[in-house]
């Protein structure tokens, strides 16, 4: 009997962080994983089944180039996660132009313009993981970070746009909150490790069947918008 060919996914910003720990997740589940980074090198990592490519999701041009190589290899995309992120004014009270401007050209414009121009490699029946934020729902809505809150509610919507747009196709498309990390962002007491992050993501992507509907890795299962 013939054996099905491994699973493919694209994880964008995958050089530190929750990233690396998700590339290093997947590709121990079997995955060929396409792990993205503005480098095009990721130290620390050396498997059979990664593909490492330059990307900076905010230049149109490694957009095309990430998603052309990732087309030449000849794989479908069975799974992609949008982690690559940007959050400079997450201790900030009053937005500025420039952080702004940064923040929404990676979580918003960025994630949306890679996602748009890969779809047609996604198989029929993938899923598509955006990294969001509890600070991006409404009922949470609080005086710091207001590029970063405002980016991640932006990315909520076109999760749910999306999951309507392919529920044909029977793309599930999941807003996911990765829990409190110990990243750049998160700071050193947050609760979880990149490792163990990667794994409740890992099993959110694993156990949810809906499409368009937050998952919080905090309680393990839907959150109400």
């Amino acid at each position: 009997m013939m054996s099905s060919p491994p699973l493919t996914a694209v994880v964008t910003g995958g050089s530190s962080g929750i990233g690396f720990a998700l590339t290093q997740k997947l590709l121990s589940e079997g995955y060929h994983v396409f792990a993205t980074s503005r480098s095009g090198d990721i130290p620390g990592i050396a498997h059979p089944a990664l593909t490492v490519i330059p990307l900076d999701i905010t230049d149109s041009s490694m957009v095309q180039a990430a998603v052309a190589a990732i087309a030449a290899s000849g794989r479908g995309i069975d799974l992609l996660v949008n982690n690559a992120g940007a959050a400079p004014d997450v201790y900030d009270l009053e937005p500025k132009p420039d952080t702004f401007t940064q923040t929404f050209a990676t979580n918003v414009t960025g994630l949306v313009f890679f996602t748009e121009t890969l779809l047609p490699h996604l198989h029929q029946g993938a899923q598509i993981v955006m990294m969001s934020s509890a600070m991006g729902l409404i009922k949470n809505a609080g005086i710091n970070g207001p590029a970063y809150r405002m980016s991640k509610a932006a990315v909520n919507m076109y999760a749910v746009m999306l999951a309507k747009r392919l529920s044909e196709k029977q793309i599930r498309v999941t807003p996911m909150h990765p829990g409190w990390v110990k990243t750049k962002l998160g700071g050193m007491n947050a609760s979880l490790t990149p490792r163990e992050s990667a794994e409740v993501i890992y099993a959110g992507i694993r156990n949810n069947s809906a499409t368009g509907q937050f998952w919080n890795t905090d309680i393990n299962g839907v959150e109400m918008f």
